[in-house]
């Protein structure tokens, strides 16, 4: 993009390399941003090489996230590297790793030009695995038929819908930001209206400090009206899987405007996330 300040060093691969045999417990390497895919794809082979020519055993999965798909799906079909691309993706299923192809839609249209479908077919057939992903966002998809009619798309088109995500606090988000509750009844009558085929779509999820969090409903417990929570992912492993509650706010859009129910002062997670992030810290305790 013309801005250097940002581009890896070409030694950053060896340091990846390096890292990824000195952590055996690593299993999973994320290409995100921004977008990958707006690189050349000797600028993206320059990372992914490396990778599979040290036939890292721990190395078990390689995901591209990307929204190339729906804004220029000719990266696959018509570009000048575009073979060169799709051949990529097929020596990373060669070199006995599973290429998950993380695809941004955000709109069930996105899916219905020839171009598109072509796209998805070409990256099917070099051996990737398409899920899909998006926001919920005010003004463009917040309505439980659209989320219904993309998921049913994705799935005849051969993806897997995966996350309904939480519009992130940043950027144009009083443009595009809905109330927590408002998006868990859109999941909710979008999940209830289709097939189980299209039940592998997880959320709405929160992508935030603490981890990935996921919003299970809005129930009454004991008289009182809260969200039911779990983290997907968690800075701390024990977190995973565990649910917490939080007060019902009409007006909450992030996890940072919720309060913790039942009259406690915190989150669960909340001592164990300061020392995280403040491991200098240390706590003395006087006699």
């Amino acid at each position: 993009m013309g801005m250097d300040e940002f581009k890896f060093a070409s030694k950053q691969s060896e340091h990846l390399v390096k890292y990824l045999s000195d952590h055996p417990e690593v299993t999973d390497i994320l290409f995100t941003g921004g977008d990958p895919l707006i690189m050349k794809t000797k600028l993206l082979e320059a990372y992914i090489r490396p990778l599979l020519e040290s036939n890292l055993q721990n190395l078990k999965h390689i995901r591209i996230g990307t929204k190339a798909l729906a804004y220029w799906p000719y990266r696959f079909l018509t570009d000048d590297d575009a073979e060169d691309l799709l051949n990529l993706f097929k020596d990373i299923k060669k070199a006995g790793k599973h290429l998950a192809f993380m695809a941004h839609f955000n709109h069930p249209v996105e899916l219905n030009p020839t171009a598109v479908q072509k796209a998805i077919d070409k990256i099917q057939c070099a051996g990737a695995v398409i899920r899909t992903q998006s926001p919920v966002m005010k003004n463009r998809n917040d309505s439980p038929n659209v989320w219904a009619n993309m998921f049913r798309k994705q799935v005849e088109l051969g993806c897997v819908p995966y996350y309904m995500f939480v519009a992130r606090n940043t950027g144009a988000d009083h443009y595009f930001s809905l109330p927590l509750y408002e998006v868990w009844n859109i999941f909710r009558e979008a999940y209830k209206s289709v097939s189980g085929i299209c039940r592998t779509v997880r959320g709405p999820s929160m992508s935030c400090l603490p981890g990935k969090m996921q919003i299970l409903g809005v129930n009454e417990i004991n008289g009182e009206k809260v969200f039911t929570l779990r983290f997907i992912q968690g800075r701390g492993s024990d977190w995973v899987a565990k649910s917490f509650f939080a007060k019902f706010d009409e007006n909450a859009i992030w996890y940072t405007d919720l309060k913790p129910a039942f009259d406690e002062e915190s989150f669960f997670f909340q001592d164990e996330l300061d020392k995280i992030l403040n491991p200098g810290e240390i706590e003395v305790e006087f006699e």
